[in-house]
């Protein structure tokens, strides 16, 4: 039976805005959203909570989650493990949540194929010259990386056609809007309003 919640996949290239939309989005509708937290073997940075910035585990925990097959996707970055855990997100959408997670295009298409219910969303910059200025204005990378990010952004970008939406981010405030708009339509399908007002059709039809 389909869960009250959905997942959504959002993916994007460095720079196109999509960790903003996503803030943006949970500040008006955090009580029927949430964003996906991972679990990882790296240390906890200053400020890091355990539970809310990620589930912070060792290596021979996360191996062992790997082998139970605990996880949607997983990867190994740097020496550290990165991971989606299955229960956690299903336990968030049986209660009504939609939940974000937020992972590159590969990460979409191993979630896709797990959970075939799952949305998946791109969110893509207005032109490469807004995306380049972007990247400037952080002001956090070297001419390096920045030149580095664009190669990436372009693979990113290659795969768009695979995501079921696509936002273009050139006026926030719009893009903000097409993305409570995808997400205000999928909770008014039929199967979620049919689960969610089950006492009320039996109502009408008794």
């Amino acid at each position: 039976m389909a869960s009250l919640g959905t997942l959504y996949v959002v993916s994007a290239p460095s720079g196109a805005g999509k960790s903003s939309l996503i803030k943006a989005y949970l500040a008006d509708h955090g009580d029927n959203a949430s964003v996906s937290v991972s679990h990882t073997t790296r240390a906890p940075r200053p400020g890091e909570e355990n539970g809310v910035h990620y589930h912070f585990v060792n290596h021979a925990e996360f191996e062992k989650l790997i082998a139970q097959d605990a996880f949607f996707e997983w990867a190994e970055v740097f020496g550290n493990y990165y991971g989606t855990s299955k229960a956690a997100i299903q336990q968030q959408l049986e209660q009504g949540l939609d939940v974000f997670l937020d992972i590159d295009w590969q990460g979409a298409r191993q979630v896709k194929k797990l959970q075939p219910n799952a949305k998946t969303i791109f969110i893509a910059p207005p032109s490469q010259a807004e995306l380049l200025s972007r990247l400037q204005k952080r002001g956090q990378d070297s001419d390096e990386v920045i030149a580095k990010r664009m190669q990436e952004a372009q693979s990113e970008i290659s795969h768009y056609d695979e995501f079921d939406f696509i936002v273009v981010n050139d006026d926030f405030a719009q893009a903000l809007a097409d993305l409570t708009a995808i997400l205000r339509a999928q909770r008014c399908t039929q199967q979620k309003q049919a689960k969610k007002h089950q006492a009320l059709f039996s109502d009408l039809l008794a």
